[in-house]
């Protein structure tokens, strides 16, 4: 009977400690961790210097995100500038890697991209004001550490013309309170249905608050694309040009120069 009341308690206790840490309190204190709310809300724009290893090859890109929408990737590969997923606040648009030609990504593509505005710096700032909500579904190990696994759920996107739910799982580390890694089903493409997957380490500090410098994006249960952030600078002064689409040249041929007579 007694070995029968300790196993009850020890499986009430370890009950307890899973459900002591609300998504809220978990969300509020990684919030204080990596800075505070007030100073990420004082945040106006972020331009990370990088190199991503493709295939044993490392690119350079920088990453430039504003607070207005405006935002677009950078990659400098065989001594030229690509631009993709320049976004304007009303035009979205990306360099063919064909052609080098810059073209507009479609309706449905700029309507999503729009959606996502309201996630600068971070999804979670505010999230209910966006209209957003969050759900602790437990803890689950990843990569061998102990994490709190909540669930994100934001605005619908649009998916050839139907409302599809957009859902992402945050997975905070139980030590540090700091994402870790978050997974979302994708949905559209030849990967359809498959997991993609983020992972975040190497958290730095720049000027107060502290961004992960080591990323991995990929499938779930694959390898993925490692990317390691170089530098940070918050608030960079970005001219607006540099997000718009570029104007075709209008070019003339030069006439015949007429022979006297």
């Amino acid at each position: 009977m007694i070995k029968k009341f300790t196993l009850i308690l020890l499986v009430f206790c370890t009950s307890f400690t899973i459900n002591a840490q609300t998504a809220d309190e978990i969300i509020n204190t990684y919030f204080e961790n990596i800075g505070g709310i007030d100073n990420l809300k004082k945040v106006d724009g972020i331009k990370m210097v990088a190199k991503v290893n493709q295939q044993g090859m490392e690119i350079p890109l920088e990453i430039i995100q504003l607070k207005d929408g405006k935002q677009m990737t950078v990659i400098n590969f065989q001594g030229k500038e690509i631009k993709q997923g320049v976004f304007d606040g009303e035009t979205l648009w990306s360099t063919n890697f064909m052609t080098m030609k810059a073209e507009k990504s479609d309706a449905e593509a700029t309507a999503n991209m729009k959606l996502e505005i309201n996630d600068f710096l971070d999804p979670f700032i505010d999230y209910k004001e966006k209209g957003y909500t969050v759900e602790l579904l437990g803890n689950e190990t990843i990569d061998g550490a102990e994490t709190f696994k909540i669930k994100l759920t934001k605005e619908p996107v649009t998916i050839d013309g139907k409302k599809e739910e957009s859902i992402n799982f945050y997975f905070f580390d139980t030590e540090n309170f700091v994402p870790i890694a978050v997974q979302s089903e994708m949905k559209s493409g030849q990967a359809k249905g498959m997991i993609s997957e983020v992972t975040f380490s190497d958290y730095q500090e720049v000027d107060g608050i502290y961004f992960p410098f080591s990323m991995t994006q990929g499938v779930k249960g694959q390898p993925g694309s490692p990317l390691t952030i170089t530098s940070i600078e918050l608030n960079p002064k970005i001219d607006d040009s540099t997000f718009s689409f570029p104007k075709e040249e209008n070019i003339t041929e030069e006439k015949p120069v007429e022979e006297k007579k």
